[in-house]
């Protein structure tokens, strides 16, 4: 093995991606690892003696600085392909400094498997996409329930836990999944017992949850709204295989819709994608399942979406709704959408106007009218999803596209422009 150097994939702003339209994506794509499961499964290994091995890791600029933040914390960090190996024996630090936590919003999931590790933890705010506000209040208050005393100090988190932490019993405002994953970190080597109720039901909260139990945790119930986690005083490093990406499939589906193709995805799970599902038959797209593999076949003219509502999981997942509303743009009729997550999540709304798209904003809901045909043009992405969502757009448009600040992209999808290419997409970074 060598030691771990990802190319960090990140990109000058000077950069944009370059797409052509109107060619129709027929093909095969192998979906990649999950980065919301990935992220927070690196966390983990923080907690573990001897080495942690994940295999199917995305190659995404957030894994390059999770990556490094382990790296910095003292850990040795190695790769083959797709897997990489994390060995925590050696950690010396207890702190990540601002250069790197305000590069992603899910780098506070650190700080519950950092305290737990080393009984302090000294970081500052999360930084990332701009989302709008994701208040970081729910992971500190449930982190006190387990004996943590935190304290903000010149716009840094001071974290200890003078006695170790101790079970406790946490009720979640909201189920949120970082809050969720947090203490599921925190309360797999604390004192007693913890029970969390109203917790995220994501997959990627079972995945996690199953990767700690594999290496000695007690966790139950993950995936439902009440975990119960029976702490351990050890854990110890295994290997694990990422789930595949949800939303990555969801957007890979997307392209393939809006340009009347055809894809077959491998390695998916489909029981994860059943709350977007609906959507895409909405539109006319007939999809099949069989094992680890969907195929989608689009219509030559998609039909509205009609509704969608973002929620927490089993809802429609937010991080859909960005290439699902690329789909409605280009439908025959209107559309509604509510986002019920996230503030800040319409930012793509305007650049496919600027394609030609009709979408009106009004608080949380966008009202859709699809036209018949989306025109190139210069725009720019503002975040991971709508960055998708505009290449998505692009390849349904007239003419030429580009997509300014690639970088977001370079966060959720790997290897995104080829893979697009497999399918016969005529995209490429300029």
């Amino acid at each position: 093995m060598e030691e771990y150097e990802l190319e960090h994939t990140g990109c000058a702003r000077q950069e944009a991606v370059l797409v052509r339209g109107g060619n129709r994506l027929c093909g095969e794509l192998t979906v990649q690892g999950a980065k919301n499961s990935t992220l927070p499964l690196l966390a983990a290994a923080l907690l573990c003696e001897g080495e942690t091995v994940l295999h199917n890791c995305p190659a995404l600029s957030d894994v390059h600085t999770a990556v490094t933040i382990l790296r910095r914390l003292g850990c040795r960090c190695t790769h083959t392909g797709d897997t990489l190996t994390v060995c925590a024996d050696g950690m010396t630090r207890c702190d990540i400094p601002h250069s790197l936590m305000r590069e992603m919003r899910s780098s506070i999931v650190f700080l519950g498997a950092i305290l737990s590790r080393c009984g302090e933890a000294r970081l500052s705010f999360p930084g990332g996409c701009e989302l709008g506000p994701r208040p970081i209040d729910l992971h500190l208050e449930a982190l006190r329930k387990l004996g943590a005393e935190i304290r903000e100090e010149h716009g840094c988190l001071l974290c200890t836990a003078p006695g170790g932490l101790r079970g406790g019993f946490v009720s979640f405002a909201f189920p949120s999944v970082g809050a969720t994953e947090n203490l599921l970190l925190a309360a797999a080597r604390a004192k007693g017992t913890t029970v969390l109720t109203n917790a995220a039901r994501e997959p990627e909260i079972e995945d996690l949850a199953g990767y700690l139990n594999r290496c000695g945790a007690h966790i139950h119930g993950a995936g439902e709204s009440c975990i119960v986690i029976e702490g351990v005083p050890h854990l110890y490093g295994s290997t694990y295989t990422v789930m595949p990406d949800r939303i990555a499939a969801a957007t890979y589906m997307a392209a393939a819709a809006v340009t009347g193709g055809t894809v077959l995805l491998r390695d998916v799970n489909s029981e994860h994608l059943l709350p977007v599902l609906s959507a895409f038959e909405s539109t006319g797209c007939a999809v099949m399942q069989s094992g680890s593999e969907l195929l989608l076949r689009a219509p030559q003219r998609l039909k509205p979406v009609r509704h969608v509502r973002t929620m927490p999981y089993p809802g429609f997942p937010t991080d859909a709704q960005a290439p699902v509303m690329t789909m409605a743009a280009v439908g025959d009729g209107t559309s509604i959408f509510v986002e019920n997550i996230f503030e800040s999540r319409y930012k793509h709304a305007g650049e496919l106007n600027r394609l030609g798209a009709k979408i009106k904003l009004e608080g949380k809901v966008a009202v859709i009218e699809g036209v018949p045909q989306l025109s190139g043009a210069p725009v720019s992405a503002e975040d991971l999803r709508g960055g998708a969502a505009l290449v998505i757009a692009g390849l349904a448009a007239q003419g030429e596209t580009q997509v300014m600040h690639p970088q977001y992209i370079d966060r959720g999808y790997a290897h995104f422009e080829e893979n697009l290419r497999a399918l016969g997409a005529d995209v490429y970074r300029i």
